[in-house]
């Protein structure tokens, strides 16, 4: 049987690969967590690729804060922004959940949001957007934009 303080010191994490949740203990998360169900890993250091659903369920289903890359293939932007993602991913995780999101492919999403020029991030926390920052950013920028959001 859990306590209460148990409870609270746990991360609930949808695993990339089989889309489960795991309650892992926050001080683990850094510990190379598993899934319970599919036993892959629960991070890569790599930022995930998702589609409009998965993208809900993380927003609803996770714990950790969530980056979140709206972006379009055809952006010269976005794809010039997209390996300094990939590089903030390696610094935040597993602190941070760091998601690509297609608008052309999520246009609701996009809708929703008050998505209106890419590349723009969103910093979401618990089904609610913390901020969000516009236009192409390095690493070292975004990494240090969500620190000091203190999620």
């Amino acid at each position: 049987m859990s306590t209460s303080t148990e409870q609270s010191s746990s991360v609930h994490v949808l695993c990339p690969a089989c889309r489960k949740l795991n309650r892992v203990p926050a001080e683990r998360l850094a510990d190379q967590a598993k899934c319970g169900s599919c036993h892959r890993p629960l991070f890569s250091g790599h930022p995930l690729e998702v589609d409009e659903a998965d993208f809900h369920t993380h927003v609803r289903m996770n714990d950790l804060p969530l980056l979140v890359d709206m972006w379009a293939p055809w952006c010269g932007p976005c794809r010039m922004m997209a390996p300094q993602f990939e590089q903030a991913a390696a610094l935040l995780e597993p602190r941070v959940r760091l998601l690509k999101l297609n608008i052309d492919d999520a246009q609701a999403a996009a809708a929703q949001y008050g998505i209106r020029s890419i590349p723009t991030v969103l910093l979401i926390h618990r089904g609610k957007v913390i901020d969000h920052m516009a236009g192409a950013q390095n690493a070292e920028t975004l990494v240090r934009w969500v620190r000091s959001h203190s999620v």
